[in-house]
């Protein structure tokens, strides 16, 4: 069995009796990833100059923390003031840390987007399992974003031709992405059907097409990333899979938007 495999068993191991629980368990696994996921980003923008590297993990680590639980837990004001606050952070940080002012202006950029990736798009899945059909949602979320993969990496094998964004991720195609909306629209009958959800049959097979579309978006803005750091993977804790932002990448995109459609149709 390679690493690949005994990781991701091992990690579905550990991760599915945690949504299954719910509860404070749930908070404390997505504040563990979004902490790693920090880590693995201030590795990767320091990668030119890795004596910065203590530094920018120091600062990336905890702020990024910081900001995940106020946006959680803190009143609506205080909400927006952590986002306000952190994206100060990111900005004036490297100017006391660089010495070179080119350096610093770009370490300025890259620390901002980094507190607001992975700290903000994953805080909606606290709140997901939080609700009273929270395990099913979250069950919904996890197979709409695997099952749109899946189509597009059995439908880009078979009939990829066309390229989808070559010079971002050279092997996604057209057809690949053709079939994995193919394979939402069926998986979303079926969730509709059987899933305990409370969307309508044409409702839940849109949503999951929706949710498809994200992670492709997900997928592609971390291959942008990584592309532009010219690193293959994010990090190194899940072997045969890379790093936690290379696991995430697509829920990322996918669970803001699950969020923001069940807060719409209750308004």
């Amino acid at each position: 069995m390679g690493p690949r495999i005994i990781s991701g068993l091992t990690g579905l191991a550990i991760v599915l009796p945690i949504l299954y629980k719910g509860g404070w368990l749930v908070g404390a696994l997505i504040a563990f990833v979004v902490a790693v996921a920090m880590d693995e980003w201030a590795i990767m923008m320091t990668r030119d100059d890795p004596s910065t590297r203590l530094r920018s993990r120091v600062f990336l680590i905890p702020a990024g923390l910081l900001l995940h639980l106020a946006v959680l837990n803190g009143p609506e004001p205080t909400r927006v003031a952590a986002v306000g606050v952190a994206v100060m952070a990111g900005l004036l940080v490297p100017m006391f840390l660089e010495r070179d002012v080119r350096r610093a202006g770009t370490q300025a950029l890259r620390s901002v987007v980094g507190l607001v990736y992975a700290p903000l798009l994953m805080a909606p899945l606290v709140p997901l399992r939080g609700r009273d059909d929270g395990i099913y949602m979250i069950l919904y979320l996890l197979a709409a974003t695997w099952l749109g993969d899946t189509g597009a990496f059995f439908a880009g094998r078979a009939f990829g031709k066309t390229k989808l964004f070559e010079r971002i991720s050279p092997k996604k195609t057209v057809e690949g992405a053709i079939g994995g909306l193919l394979l939402s629209a069926v998986g979303g009958f079926a969730f509709a059907k059987v899933g305990h959800l409370p969307f309508g049959v044409v409702e839940c097979i849109l949503l999951t097409m929706a949710l498809d579309v994200a992670g492709i978006v997900g997928d592609l803005a971390e291959s942008l990333i990584k592309r532009a750091w010219d690193v293959k993977d994010s990090g190194w804790i899940m072997p045969g899979h890379g790093g936690i932002l290379d696991r995430v990448d697509s829920l990322m995109f996918t669970a803001p938007i699950l969020w923001l459609w069940l807060q719409v149709r209750t308004s």
